[in-house]
């Protein structure tokens, strides 16, 4: 009897700044193609935020902030699967369905994805951890102090060292986040390996294309932020662009 070959390792290509202007473009038409399922996945984001700023403005309570945002490490993953099988589809000619499309979402749930949304969540509850330790550390008189009332605590010499210091050790945590998950979330639904593995690709790429894909992550980091200004509702297009300008990235990354 025969025994299958293993699956060929996943090899890493080093890209340019054409790679992402294409891939945006591929994005920005897959959404052109495909808008309402990219506005339905959208939607769980933009009401996610409305319900943060909610409990933080209106009623006051700002631990409802952790267990609202620990939803969005747990659910993006198979939000972005959404995204990436839409881009899939369209790339093969296959039918854009929901019903085949939220298909291939739930049956993730046996595979890999949801391996990589607990490494995600355990990650996010560490920041938080940490950040409270930050806090802490450099605020630890005014910790009777209501901030979210008092902000002119932040102003004060600790308060200001606290943010700075607290920025540098936030953007070293979102740059390695980045860099375990930029392609390891499509290479999970596009193949059988295991979420390690994907991880590490992921990771290898950055350190092999480390200004441009560092680039790439601040193009998203800052198109995010953008689109939240408005009432959350900018990320009903930044959400579906980049999430199947990823997918292309991925395809042009990853051979």
């Amino acid at each position: 009897m025969s025994v299958a070959p293993p699956p060929a390792a996943p090899e890493i290509t080093l890209l340019d700044l054409s790679d992402l202007r294409e891939s945006l473009a591929s994005g920005w038409h897959d959404f052109r193609r495909a808008p309402a399922l990219g506005l339905a996945f959208s939607v769980v984001y933009v009401l996610g935020g409305w319900l943060i700023f909610w409990a933080m403005t209106t009623k006051g309570q700002i631990w409802w902030t952790l267990p609202a945002s620990a939803g969005f490490p747990i659910l993006g993953p198979f939000i972005a699967c959404g995204f990436y099988e839409i881009s899939r589809r369209l790339e093969t000619g296959e039918p854009l369905t929901p019903g085949a499309i939220f298909g291939v979402i739930f049956r993730q749930k046996d595979r890999q994805v949801p391996a990589m949304a607990a490494v995600i969540v355990v990650y996010f509850l560490f920041w938080n951890f940490l950040s409270h330790m930050i806090f802490a550390l450099f605020l630890g008189n005014a910790t009777m102090t209501n901030v979210s009332s008092s902000l002119e605590v932040f102003l004060s010499p600790a308060g200001l060292t606290m943010l700075a210091f607290g920025t540098v050790v936030g953007a070293a945590f979102a740059t390695l986040l980045f860099s375990l998950t930029v392609v390891s979330l499509p290479m999970l639904l596009d193949r059988e390996v295991d979420f390690v593995t994907a991880m590490l690709t992921s990771f290898a790429l950055v350190r092999e294309n480390p200004l441009l894909m560092l680039g790439w992550g601040g193009l998203i980091a800052i198109s995010l932020f953008l689109g939240m200004i408005p009432a959350f509702l900018g990320l009903f297009v930044v959400l579906p662009l980049f999430g199947h300008a990823s997918w292309h990235l991925y395809r042009r990354a990853i051979t």
